[in-house]
């Protein structure tokens, strides 16, 4: 530590720190423009100039390192006369348009203009201008005249999306921030550039002049997407969501967001939008009251019941579902008599072996890790800010291992991040290149193969075998795609037997924003209930669908459809008019800007969050329409006044769920028999079904239904009939 005198305070910071670490932990303010915490350190703007004493001339704060007995001072008139001529330079060439720019009231520079500008400028040459350019549907750059070339965007995009897409080219007054090749941003944590610009050069084009900032109410939620559990700020200008922006939790999604979160809540706006309920009447779609609709489900549900017995009543549930919503859907299928029920939609193996899958270690850890082994993902898509994480592991000396297909590594690069070893085959021979990595290891340490094996591992096995016997902090972490194989039981297992033997945790980088709650709260079969498999392949007489769309959200793809119209009655919950097809009641449920709830993330912590607008029309939360269900079957257990009463109940009927900020619960196992290692080799075969998994904007119904994100090369190249039909309009 050094220790160095900060305005006449004495404060402690770690060798190598800048003056500016020093101010933020002392709590002195500094101004600035270029500096970012998270990014390198470009000392460009000038605007944080101190004065050191035995130093001649002003040094900026950002770029000057701490010595031992260094004495700062930050608001003497020299930096205060210094720091006039900076801004006075600064603002030569901004225009003045304050008063149409959408950074109005939250800029920076506007800020800082108001303690450091003048009230008239000496410069009397005509400003310059740069043109706008077009680079997606995201971000907007029709104002670069304002760019003070701080160069956050392009640093952001070089060291934390891992793809320089903006640059600097030229020089002095023809300096500007562009593509350089006039192509587009695509990377999927692009929105952040807007977040970091102190000036209003890169904005939001979805928000574009729909509201000023001190128009919009501040409310926090958590992201209903993937499984990182990104805290969110939702703006709101009377009961409409108009923008999302990341709120800081350095323990979770630190200052960032993937687009997906960020533009997710055009859906909200949707043509699609449910806002009464819908009963099939004759082939014809009717609106209906709530009584009519609810009394509809009851009959038929007891109808069904009475004819066919509880075991044909079964429910489908996304794991993008609230963990209430969860626990009372399980709760109203057991209480028919039935244990059908699951949220493993795209699942092709259902492991019955107890405990909870999950990350096996900490989100933060992420970016310490040293060797790491991603098993079956596309992991930049799927999981945008865990592959941030991992990225700046990377970047520090990790070595990143993988064992994928090529349609989920098409190319070394295609993770933006270095890889020490990439062990590309098709889906179908996953499990023999984690068992030749097994033998490699086995070869080292002399531990017995929990499998049968001859063959010996090539050069590209033992490569990965020795990264991940060396260093301290190593993670193996199991993918979309490896959850959703046909043998995901035995690739759990054998990683489980490398994790042992080298000191790995091991842990599935899960799918959905509550696929940890979903298994806590029991929303998959605890007995001899039907598995979303089979309840896909036809025999329900009555299905229950929350927050789901089978032929989009399952493995069966188109065949769900042809399933579930063979059932006497499908009850659709949803915030959106689908399953028209074979549905025979709609009810409208909130989606989760208009309920509370709480997500469980992949590291099992517990989030809740409030509702920030009123439900749209007739639009009920799903936990209260769940609840009045249970309560009109006459079924136990269903007398909840406040959802705090049903988070509280699920807690106390699983176990002890996390509460808090890190504590992580006994029942997060990783479980998986090694016997079936030994059965799953012997009989591995070349006609192991691909996994079926999501693209990044087909991931669950909000994504699916925003313009924006569906005119993204990554929509496009997904192949998606919005994307098709709208191309790369702006």
């Amino acid at each position: 530590m050094v220790e160095i005198e900060l305005d006449g305070q004495k404060v402690e910071v770690t060798e190598g720190s800048m003056v500016m670490h020093a101010a933020e932990k002392a709590g002195t303010y500094i101004p600035h423009f270029c500096y970012h915490k998270k990014l390198s350190i470009a000392a460009s703007c000038r605007m944080c100039l101190v004065e050191v004493e035995k130093v001649p001339k002003p040094v900026p704060a950002c770029a000057t390192p701490v010595t031992k007995g260094m004495i700062v001072h930050t608001r003497t008139e020299k930096i205060t006369r210094a720091q006039k001529t900076v801004m006075e330079f600064l603002l030569i060439n901004h225009p003045l348009d304050c008063p149409v720019c959408d950074q109005g009231g939250e800029c920076q520079l506007q800020d800082l203009a108001v303690g450091y500008g003048v009230s008239s400028s000496r410069y009397d040459e005509e400003k310059r201008v740069v043109g706008h350019k077009n680079i997606g549907p995201l971000i907007s750059m029709e104002e670069m005249s304002r760019c003070i070339h701080c160069t956050r965007c392009v640093r952001f995009g070089q060291e934390i999306a891992g793809v320089m897409e903006l640059g600097m080219i030229n020089r002095g007054e023809h300096a500007e921030i562009t593509t350089v090749a006039g192509g587009t941003v695509d990377s999927e944590l692009s929105g952040n550039m807007i977040d970091i610009c102190p000036v209003g050069a890169l904005t939001s084009k979805p928000f574009r002049f729909s509201a000023r900032t001190w128009e919009l109410s501040r409310r926090k939620s958590v992201s209903p997407h993937d499984s990182t559990g990104a805290n969110l700020i939702v703006q709101v200008k009377g009961q409409r969501v108009m923008r999302v922006v990341p709120f800081e939790n350095e323990a979770v999604n630190e200052c960032w967001i993937a687009d997906r979160d960020r533009f997710s809540y055009e859906a909200l706006s949707s043509p699609d939008r449910l806002t009464a309920p819908m009963l099939k009447q004759g082939g014809q779609w009717h609106e209906v009251d709530w009584q009519t609709a609810l009394d509809y489900v009851i009959h038929g549900l007891q109808s069904i019941k009475a004819e066919h017995g509880a075991q044909s009543i079964g429910a489908l549930v996304s794991p993008h579902s609230t963990l209430e919503e969860l626990y009372l859907a399980a709760q109203l299928v057991r209480g028919l008599g039935s244990d059908n029920i699951d949220h493993r939609l795209r699942q092709a193996q259902f492991i019955r072996t107890p405990g909870v899958r999950w990350l096996g270690t900490s989100i933060a850890r992420l970016s310490q890790l040293q060797r790491v082994l991603v098993v079956g993902s596309n992991l930049r898509k799927d999981h945008p800010l865990f592959a941030q994480r991992i990225r700046q592991a990377a970047r520090k000396g990790a070595a990143v291992s993988v064992l994928t297909s090529a349609a989920l590594l098409p190319s070394r690069d295609a993770w933006a991040m270095p890889l020490a070893t990439a062990r590309v085959v098709e889906h179908d021979r996953w499990l023999d290149g984690l068992g030749q990595i097994a033998a490699a290891i086995a070869r080292v340490t002399g531990a017995a193969l929990p499998f049968s094996s001859t063959s010996e591992p090539d050069d590209n096995a033992q490569a990965i075998a020795q990264s991940l016997l060396s260093g301290e902090h190593k993670a193996i972490l199991l993918g979309n795609a490896a959850a959703h194989h046909a043998q995901a039981d035995a690739l759990l297992a054998l990683a489980n037997w490398i994790g042992a033997q080298t000191g790995a945790s091991v842990g599935y980088l899960t799918e959905a924003a509550n696929t940890v709650g979903a298994q806590f709260v029991g929303a998959q079969p605890q007995g001899e209930g039907w598995d979303a498999g089979r309840m896909l392949a036809g025999g329900l007489q009555a299905a229950l669908l929350l927050h789901c769309e089978p032929q989009r959200d399952s493995a069966a793809q188109a065949g769900a459809a042809a399933a579930l119209a063979k059932a006497q009655m499908v009850v659709t919950l949803s915030p959106f008019k689908t399953n028209l097809e074979f549905s025979d009641v709609l009810l409208p449920i909130a989606p989760f800007t208009e309920t509370p709830g709480s997500f469980v993330n992949a590291e099992g912590r517990l989030q809740s969050f409030h509702a920030v607008v009123q439900p749209l029309g007739a639009t009920r939360p799903a936990w209260k329409v769940l609840r009045v269900l249970g309560t009109l079957l006459n079924l136990p257990g269903f007398a909840f006044e406040t959802i705090a009463e049903v988070l509280a109940q699920a807690r106390d009927s699983r176990g002890a769920l996390p509460e808090g900020a890190t504590h992580l619960p006994e029942q997060c196992l990783n479980n998986a028999s090694q016997a079936d290692v030994a059965a799953a080799w012997a009989a591995h075969t070349s006609t192991v079904a691909a996994p079926v998994t999501a693209p990044i904007y087909q991931l669950d119904g909000l994504v699916r239904r925003a313009p924006s994100l569906q005119r993204t090369a990554d929509a496009r190249q997904a192949g998606h009939p919005a994307a098709h039909k709208e191309g790369a309009a702006t």
